[in-house]
């Protein structure tokens, strides 16, 4: 019998690395990574159902990896933007001299 090839393994890998690279827009690489490892786990089945007929597990289990990764890289960024706004306020995030006099005031100088 004929291995194939697992169904999105390349999918998966590709939207692992995107999930990384797409950490800092706003949420973009938390939608990436769980796409990423929803398929994975559809392969991951997949594959321990019949080991013998498919290949690129390997991809799959990279995937899963940078997935997890870029998710919890895009959590942390989407943390440190809220809170800066609670801090901070959004008008002072758009102003570079009201940041800078408000870092100032926080360091008590």
């Amino acid at each position: 019998m004929e291995q194939q090839k697992l169904p999105n393994a390349t999918l998966i890998l590709v939207f692992g690395i995107l999930s990384i690279l797409g950490c800092c827009f706003y949420g973009i690489g938390i939608i990436l990574g769980i796409v990423a490892i929803v398929l994975a786990s559809k392969a991951t089945k997949m594959y321990a159902e019949n080991p013998d007929s498919y290949t690129g597990i390997q991809n799959v289990k990279t995937g899963k990896i940078l997935s997890i990764i870029g998710i919890v890289l895009s959590a942390l960024y989407l943390f440190l933007i809220i809170w800066l706004v609670m801090t901070f306020g959004w008008e002072t995030l758009q102003d570079q001299e009201l940041m800078q006099q408000k870092m100032q005031e926080m360091m008590g100088q």
